[in-house]
């Protein structure tokens, strides 16, 4: 009970009870101070009660929309235990060490032929080579038979087949955006290891036909380290082994066909050793080389012909015409030589381009033999031009060459020359040439009758005689040389 004219006393720390009636006989300033006191009370029990610190992150209670998937690679408290036991064995060490050799099965397919290059001799492509063996100590427990599949990581600590390319000049694993491995365990310890590789390798060619060549490549796949005592390779599936993308092309060259073969590759120092083989072939497109070697030769010869039709006594013309086939034909020589091996064999273009290099240099040398043959007859034809002088009074004359067969008679009974030039047997034994005036019709026909019968008589006109026979014997040389050339080597 509460006194009169007194205070009610707080019950606790967090409530007071008074009656009204004890609050209103309370003095004054006695009620504001309860006053104050009640709110005060009222404030803290609004405040949100502090938990004190435990050290661990509270979690939300999970959802029961969603069931929690087991998580297999969570490490639990305690010992772990790995599916793949890799480091209670040691893979130095191959399969089944001291027994049988371990099989390797191999499989490939070829994604791109990238390049095939004639000066350096060799090719490039890109493959994906995967590997089949078992291996015991990778066998793991499952109930559902399903493999696992580990990237380039883990094959640092298994073994895995040392397979090498054999006479390779560049190769490399491209890794993109990560390494492009990829291994495969299952559970009966089968693994699968799949790499993607472009690899530059050797081909030895041969140019003889070239460019109407065909040529046989090879990709050689071998163990570097062990024997066929320790490690069988062999292709997976036969001939169905190795794949090609149907969409492979080059520009120079048909892709005919790939096959696969297998043999034994021996060395004096280690063995024997399984080699496997990739053989592919390539037919060469003509057409290109019809179009920028063989066309620009033909056509340059054919060029040279034409100074056959030009007038002998245009030096400048026939001169420079010739000297630039010429150097046409040697600039098409280098260039065709520039793109391919100096090999110590003659190559079935450079027969072509060297005949067509002989005909365009015969044609200079035939001018140069008519420019000579030109000038001794006109010499000749002054020295007798000044021995014989023309008569005057003369209706028309003709350049003509008389023979050593003529009679004397004929050559005395010149009409118009004094005796003093009455010709010797000496000189009726050489070609000479006279000035004979024809005064009637007669006289004429006689002269037509002499030229049919002398065997030696030739009349001299603008075109010389070689040219004449050159315009036929050229281009019959040449269409003949073709004809021969493309029968042979279709």
């Amino acid at each position: 009970m509460v006194k009169p004219g007194g205070i009610c006393p707080a019950a606790g720390y967090w409530k007071a009870a008074c009656s009204i009636t004890d609050i209103h006989r309370m003095p004054y300033f006695s009620r504001l101070i309860l006053l104050l006191f009640c709110l005060m009370v009222l404030v803290e029990s609004r405040k949100p009660k502090k938990r004190r610190w435990t050290g661990q992150l509270e979690t939300s209670k999970p959802s029961h929309l969603y069931k929690k998937n087991l998580d297999v690679t969570k490490i639990r408290k305690g010992k772990p235990q790995p599916l793949l036991r890799v480091d209670d064995h040691d893979f130095t060490m191959r399969p089944a060490f001291g027994g049988p050799a371990i099989p390797v099965g191999v499989d490939v397919q070829v994604e791109s032929l990238d390049s095939i290059s004639e000066v350096d001799m060799d090719f490039t492509m890109t493959l994906y080579l995967r590997h089949y063996w078992k291996d015991e100590r990778l066998v793991f427990p499952s109930t559902s038979n399903k493999s696992m599949t580990f990237d380039g990581r883990l094959v640092k600590k298994i073994w895995v087949p040392d397979v090498f390319f054999v006479h390779s000049k560049r190769s490399f694993i491209h890794d993109t955006t990560t390494d492009n491995i990829m291994l495969r365990v299952f559970p009966d310890g089968q693994v699968l290891y799949s790499l993607r590789i472009t690899v530059t390798a050797m081909c030895n060619m041969d140019f003889s036909h070239f460019p109407l060549d065909s040529q046989t490549c090879s990709l050689e796949l071998e163990s570097y380290a062990y024997t066929d005592e320790d490690l069988m390779l062999y292709w997976k599936n036969g001939d169905e082994s190795l794949k090609t993308d149907e969409k492979i092309s080059l520009s120079q060259f048909l892709i005919q066909k790939f096959h696969t073969t297998s043999r034994l590759a021996f060395y004096s120092s280690t063995g024997w050793y399984n080699r496997l083989y990739i053989n592919f072939t390539l037919r060469r497109h003509i057409f290109f080389f019809l179009l920028q070697t063989y066309f620009p030769a033909t056509l340059m010869v054919m060029l040279s012909w034409v100074s056959f039709w030009i007038d002998r006594r245009a030096v400048p013309a026939r001169v420079s015409l010739g000297i630039t086939t010429v150097l046409t034909m040697s600039t098409i020589i280098t260039g065709v030589n520039a793109s391919m091996p100096r090999v110590s064999y003659i190559k079935a273009v450079d027969i072509y381009l060297w005949v067509s290099f002989v005909f365009v240099f015969l044609s200079v040398l035939e001018y140069a033999a008519v420019n000579y043959l030109t000038t001794v007859q006109e010499r000749k034809q002054r020295k007798l031009q000044e021995k014989f002088p023309c008569m005057c009074g003369m209706l028309h004359s003709r350049t003509m060459m008389l023979g050593g067969s003529y009679s004397e008679s004929e050559a005395n009974s010149l009409a118009g020359y004094p005796r003093s030039h009455i010709l010797t047997e000496e000189e009726r034994q050489d070609k000479i040439v006279v000035h004979l005036a024809l005064s009637s019709e007669s006289n004429s026909s006689r002269k037509k009758g002499l030229l049919k019968g002398q065997v030696g008589l030739r009349i001299f006109q603008n075109t010389h005689a070689i040219d004449k026979y050159s315009r036929l014997i050229f281009p019959a040389s040449y269409i003949f040389f073709n004809l021969i050339y493309w029968s042979v080597l279709a």
